[in-house]
């Protein structure tokens, strides 16, 4: 493919490969991230516990309400439709006014696991918990940070 450029204003010119530059960038770190053997591999994990694991609980897993990986929007055990997970990790922490107080990603996963699975959540600190985090964390790469933001 050869590309060329004619008849073209300078400031357009550079426009345009600074903005095709900071593409390849945005595409190589995203590459980076997930080219950690162990960081993927926690990311492996977290996504088997989120598809298979109950925690003990009501026979459910967090695909039960999260369908799709947690990427599409779902249902609450009540029925009630609930947002994806897509941006899950760059909106917490977020203050929930039902228990006015600040809730971290990890507080809300053991809340889901304890009230929709009805399972006994992994202990802070746990490599449980650290895997279900890295993997929904896995499912916002690329998004911009919108601590305290809307779920999308």
């Amino acid at each position: 493919m050869k590309f060329s450029i004619k008849n073209i204003p300078a400031t357009t010119a550079v426009a345009a490969a600074l903005l095709f530059s900071s593409g390849i960038y945005a595409l190589s770190s995203h590459e980076a991230a997930a080219a950690d053997p162990h960081l993927e591999k926690a990311i492996q994990e977290g996504k088997s516990l989120f598809f298979n694991e109950t925690f003990g609980g009501n026979g459910k897993n967090c695909v039960s309400c999260h369908v799709n990986g947690g990427v599409g929007p779902g249902k609450s055990p009540k029925g009630d439709a609930i947002p994806s997970l897509s941006n899950a990790a760059t909106i917490f922490p977020r203050f929930n006014a039902k228990e006015n107080k600040v809730i971290t990603l990890e507080g809300q996963v053991i809340r889901c696991i304890g009230g929709g699975i009805e399972g006994k959540p992994p202990a802070y600190g746990s490599e449980q918990l650290i895997q279900l985090v890295t993997y929904v964390t896995s499912l916002a790469q690329g998004k911009p940070l919108d601590m305290g933001g809307k779920p999308q």
